[in-house]
């Protein structure tokens, strides 16, 4: 379930060893979900090291809760199918701003695995040939392996250099124009955007370890650019003097966005205001790429005798060899370690790989930090605003920075009680082996989680498991998502990829061979990769100019997957779809995954349900002898899932007050300020000496704004209000769905969007339901 799948669960030792996110960095940052890769972020935020990868002011009774929703100006969005659409033709989808998710920086560095890439399966019902696309826009060309540095270099020397020309064009000849102003404008934000996003990507992914930095560079670059252009009083000016009034909605929209972005980023203050932001939008993004560069290269491991796995699954015991020593070595990747604290009997073990995946970054992190919460600080300030949290809140759902706390103890609230009960079960179950036991705490919580479900509730996850073999599973995403959306993958074997194990597709529409996108899937660990789940943004797709282009980054083991990684690919997908179907206006500033950043990780959320249907998993979900799995099964699972939400919403509000109150408080001691917000909010006990918020690479990415992963849960959970759990491919709600929500990006605020699909503005009503059907 959506709760139970943000990729901090596990980052930071929670309770349900769970499937991932914004931000994504999508977060996801390039996000648990979606992750960097746009000017437009930058520019708005203009010191903005925040992003994704992959989460309503809640009022009491059900109320509506999007009185806080930004005003914009009403927008239709039916889906533009065809990227051959001319420049003039198809209009803008989404809003950027602050909210940009995929420009994170949460970086973590996986295992080398080596070995042959799976087959990339053709996806799509063939009953007739597809029709040949309108018009095809040529997706980006990327170059070879070992070219990739010096093409990385180029496109960075170039894109600044196109950027700096259009800019110098509007400022000797401003156009009297609003739209001709605007249309400069917005190439310059697609310009820095494709530098952004190939940095943002190539530098969490690429093998070399020269091309990360000089991904790394290419992100610095336009950080650097983006906020010299922000502080640009001349160019405010031009845009400030603009006559709006010939303007149709969405660039009205556009033109008041960039207002915003100029306004926050510090325009209107005095020479030496300005300069210091300038000084400081550069320290803070060095501190960010160091705070995630740190838990990125910070991969720790244990070694232990064989005899002390007993309980492992024999695929993971079988690749995990003992050496020469004759002891088998466990590191902090999450192949390693989400198995060994699920499933190994020997608590020491678990004990030992739980502290130090806790560990990681510790204690580097812990000064880069607290200089980045005191300079964000300071940024917030030098604009007018109380603290971080505020400026960040200003141009999201949420609205204001102390709305976030009253969120946060609501949401703890309502699960307290679904949270004890969990506890109390859990804990009965640990005294059985440990009469003494008084608490339960990250090292025990999956493992006998774990047992409970297999003893009382007859769900054996090894056994679930045989059911999910990767290639299998992959080939079933991309059937589900296509038919639920109209898509058809056609696999391009001879794309240039970054490592061997990517696959590329070219993505169409079914109803006219239109073309939609390119995704590539990079689905396994190796050395130097980021470690967590997210989706990065390779192009922005704008009609007639480019074609969308995003990427999945995860870690699945290429074997047999648990169910919640199934649960976690769906969700991440969901943010793959989302970019590339949003990928279509006219506006580069509005393309793909551009709402307000809290209500990005609700369509993923909500796409999760998919991977929890008995009838669609059985359509791809087979074991060795080629049985579908027991629709039986799948509803003990769905039952055992829901065993535990309430004790991991709490464990959410821990993590999202650990991100609130440290931007808010800027404590001096974090260790000691992390312990008290554990105690307040998380059912599970502190293990002494660990220093968990080192690794919480959310800090760098979503700053202050952790709240927002249950935030888009409760909006997930009335969008999926709308579909009939005995049709879940509805043509008609699937459709509405697509074209009202995810076709137009940014082009109205969430909230709009959302009421323009259900008929009615969203509600608590359908979060409080499923949150207190717990236990």
């Amino acid at each position: 379930m959506p709760s139970h799948s943000a990729c901090a669960f596990l980052a930071i030792g929670a309770w349900r060893v769970s499937p991932a996110v914004k931000t994504g960095i999508r977060w996801s940052t390039n996000r648990p979900r979606v992750l960097r890769g746009s000017f437009a972020l930058a520019l708005a935020v203009a010191s903005a090291v925040v992003p994704v990868v992959p989460v309503v002011l809640l009022t009491e009774g059900g109320a509506d809760v999007s009185a806080t929703a930004l005003v914009a100006p009403a927008v239709s969005a039916p889906l533009a199918r065809t990227a051959a659409a001319t420049y003039d033709a198809t209009r803008a989808r989404g809003d950027r701003g602050s909210t940009r998710p995929g420009y994170g920086r949460v970086r973590r560095r996986g295992p080398e695995r080596t070995g042959p890439s799976d087959p990339a399966p053709t996806i799509g019902r063939v009953t007739s040939p597809r029709p040949e696309p309108l018009t095809a826009l040529p997706p980006l060309a990327l170059p070879e392996p070992d070219a990739t540095e010096a093409w990385l270099r180029a496109r960075t020397d170039d894109g600044l250099a196109e950027a700096r020309a259009i800019v110098e064009r509007l400022r000797a000849e401003p156009p009297a124009d609003a739209l001709a102003a605007l249309e400069q404008w917005d190439a310059v934000t697609r310009a820095l955007s494709n530098v952004a996003a190939a940095g943002s990507l190539l530098g969490n992914v690429h093998p070399d370890e020269a091309v990360r930095d000089e991904g790394d560079r290419a992100e610095q670059e336009v950080d650097k650019l983006a906020t010299e252009l922000s502080q640009d009083r001349a160019l405010h000016d031009t845009f400030a003097a603009l006559d709006p009034s010939g303007l149709d909605a969405e660039a009205t929209r556009l033109l008041e966005r960039t207002l915003r972005d100029f306004r926050r980023a510090g325009v209107d203050r005095d020479d030496a205001t300005r300069a210091r932001i300038a000084e400081l939008n550069d320290r803070l993004t060095e501190l960010d790429q160091t705070f995630s560069r740190t838990i990125r290269d910070d991969v720790r491991s244990i070694r232990v005798a064989p005899e002390r796995l007993a309980g492992m699954p024999q695929d993971w015991l079988d690749a995990h060899p003992a050496g020469d020593d004759g002891l088998v070595t466990i590191t902090t990747d999450y192949p390693d370690v989400v198995p060994v604290r699920t499933f190994c009997r020997d608590a020491e073990v678990r004990h030992d790989i739980t502290v130090q995946f806790l560990e990681r970054g510790w204690p580097q992190n812990d000064a880069v930090l607290r200089e980045l919460f005191a300079l964000r600080h300071e940024r917030a300030e030098l604009v007018g605003h109380a603290d971080w949290p505020s400026y960040d809140a200003e141009v999201k759902m949420i609205g204001s920075g102390p709305a976030i706390p009253a969120f946060i103890d609501r949401i703890a609230d309502a699960a307290r009680e679904p949270a004890e009960r969990d506890v109390a079960t859990v804990l009965a179950r640990l005294r059985q082996d440990r009469p003494d036991a008084d608490a339960l705490t990250s090292a025990d919580a999956a493992y006998y989680e774990e047992l409970v479900r297999k003893e009382q509730l007859d769900v054996d996850a090894q056994l679930v498991r045989t059911y999910f073999e990767f290639p299998k599973v992959r080939q079933g995403l991309l059937e589900v998502t296509g038919r639920l959306f109209g898509l058809h993958y056609e696999p391009v074997p001879d794309a240039p990829v970054w490592a061997p194990d990517v696959t590329a597709y070219d993505v169409t529409s079914t109803a006219d061979g239109s073309p939609v996108g390119r995704i590539y899937l990079d689905l396994h660990p190796r050395e130097g990769k980021y470690g967590h789940a997210a989706q990065f943004t390779l192009v922005d797709g704008v009609a007639g100019k480019q074609l969308p282009e995003g990427v999945l980054v995860c870690n699945f083991s290429r074997g047999l997957m648990e169910h919640d990684h199934v649960v976690t690919l769906f969700h991440e997908f969901g943010h793959l779809v989302h970019h590339v179907l949003g990928g279509h206006g006219r506006w580069a500033r509005f393309a793909g995954v551009a709402t307000e950043w809290d209500f990005v990780e609700a369509p993923s959320q909500m796409l999760e349900e998919w991977a929890w249907d008995a009838e669609i998993l059985r359509s791809f979900a087979t074991n060795a002898a080629g049985e579908p799995i027991p629709a039986d099964l799948v509803a003990r699972m769905r039952e055992a899932d829901d065993f535990g939400k309430g004790t991991a919403a709490r464990v959410q509000m821990f993590y999202a007050a650990m991100s609130y109150y440290f931007h808010a408080e800027r404590p001096d001691d974090l260790t000691a300020r992390m312990v008290e917000l554990q105690q307040k909010y998380s059912p599970l006990r502190w293990i002494d000496g660990t220093h968990m918020f080192a690794s919480f690479g959310h800090l760098g990415g979503y700053s202050s704004a952790y709240y927002t992963y249950m935030w888009s849960l409760v909006i997930a959970k009335d969008l999926f209000s709308a579909f009939d759990p005995a049709d879940l491919f509805d043509p008609e709600v699937a459709g509405r769905y697509r074209d009202r929500v995810l076709a137009p990006g940014g082009a109205k605020d969430a909230a709009d969007l959302v009421e323009d699909f259900l008929g009615r503005p969203y509600t608590f009503d359908a979060y409080a339901a499923w949150l207190s059907s717990a236990g």
